[in-house]
């Protein structure tokens, strides 16, 4: 046999000894502990099944909890599924921990209580941080304009990402506490991270823009939307693009990240449509009625049901007095805007033929001059026709 096989039998046999010598002295320690202070420990361990109890019955209460929120998304839900996943382990462990010092327990099993207690208060501090983070998501995502097939992938993406980063968390804080150097594990994590990061950023892009739209909501499926030269219904929400149902009629498909990247206009969140309008009047009507004018568009707007905006007086147009007319009709949809047009263009004709108010066509007039300059009028003057 050669030495180094006979220096690794030997090491093995030196720790399995030092194992055994630590488990006997926890044994007898343990024993001369039972021995010296079993009424302490009789009513500390009555104090712990108590406190245990106790925690149980909070438990329990987690359901009832939860089953308060109509929408199984509220606050109440996310406490009462929090507290329903608290861990038996970790009741115990913690029922043992507040009971230790009382019953006097001898250092090496106090050292075992700890250690256990340290790692089950670890883990449950990150069941109950996923718990809490997934049901602050659920509760901002809770609208059924974002449920469906994408938030459900969503949320399975994002139950994933937590679980593994809270989780992660947790296994190097009991490493550390076990005294285990957990540098070149979060530094190899790290590593790791910006590694997949990289290769994969065009979808992590878009996936995040897809979380932006569903945690933002700048626009909900069904909202009418204006990006570019763009304009339509928000159909789908995926987690890689957004499908926009053109008013012209075809289905545009833009990456989410593409998307927000542009400026949106959401037309559905507005509260009115205003509509605009230049009005010509001719030049021969008289003052008096080019000062009525705006009182008129007035009254036929309001007639409509819509509000005026502006009505005045614009500009001396070519051939044409240009007054603007601004109307605004309430809510957002554009074919209620365009019938109040419709009908109020032909009100104003209307009104306009009883008060005797020209419209004009673009008209142009064209004088003729002799050469010094004197105008010749394109008819037969007074006294000047010609005898029949």
């Amino acid at each position: 046999m050669s030495n180094s096989s006979t220096a690794a039998a030997g090491k093995a046999a030196f720790d399995t000894d030092r194992v055994g010598q630590q488990a006997g002295a926890l044994l007898h320690s343990s024993f001369i502990w039972l021995q010296q202070h079993w009424l302490q420990i009789l009513i500390a361990v009555g104090i712990g099944v108590a406190i245990a109890l106790l925690l149980f019955w909070v438990r329990a209460f987690g359901p009832r909890l939860a089953r308060r929120s109509a929408s199984g998304k509220g606050w109440a839900a996310v406490l009462g599924r929090a507290i329903e996943r608290t861990n038996a382990f970790f009741i115990i462990m913690l029922s043992a921990k507040l009971v230790d010092g009382y019953a006097a327990t001898p250092a090496d099993l106090d050292k075992t209580i700890t250690f256990l207690f340290t790692v089950a208060a670890v883990f449950q501090a990150a069941i109950w941080a996923r718990e809490l983070i997934l049901g602050a998501i659920e509760h901002r995502t809770r609208d059924e304009h974002y449920s469906g097939e994408a938030l459900m992938s969503a949320m399975g993406l994002i139950r994933l990402l937590v679980s593994f980063a809270v989780f992660a968390i947790a296994l190097v804080v009991v490493l550390s506490n076990l005294g285990v150097n957990v540098t070149g594990l979060v530094a190899g994590l790290g590593v790791g991270g910006i590694a997949i990061g990289l290769a994969a950023q065009g979808i992590f892009a878009d996936l995040f823009a897809a979380l932006a739209i569903i945690f933002d909501r700048p626009f909900r499926r069904g909202d009418k939307v204006s990006y570019g030269n763009t304009s339509g219904v928000i159909e789908a929400i995926g987690l890689k693009s957004t499908r926009i149902r053109a008013f012209t009629g075809e289905l545009r498909i833009i990456s989410n990240r593409n998307l927000l990247d542009k400026e949106i206009q959401n037309t559905s969140q507005r509260d009115h449509v205003r509509v605009s309008y230049t009005i010509g009047v001719a030049y021969e009507t008289p003052p008096e009625t080019l000062e009525r004018v705006p009182a008129i568009l007035t009254e036929l707007v309001e007639a409509e049901g819509a509000k005026v905006a502006r009505a005045g007086f614009e500009s001396f147009g070519a051939s044409s007095l240009d007054f603007v007319l601004q109307v605004d009709t309430p809510g957002d949809d554009w074919a209620t805007a365009h019938s109040v047009r419709n009908r109020l263009l032909v009100a104003i004709m209307r009104r306009f033929a009883e008060e005797k108010i020209t419209i004009p066509y673009p008209t142009q007039t064209t004088y003729t001059a002799a050469p010094d300059g004197t105008l010749v009028m394109p008819y037969a003057e007074p006294g000047h026709l010609p005898k029949t």
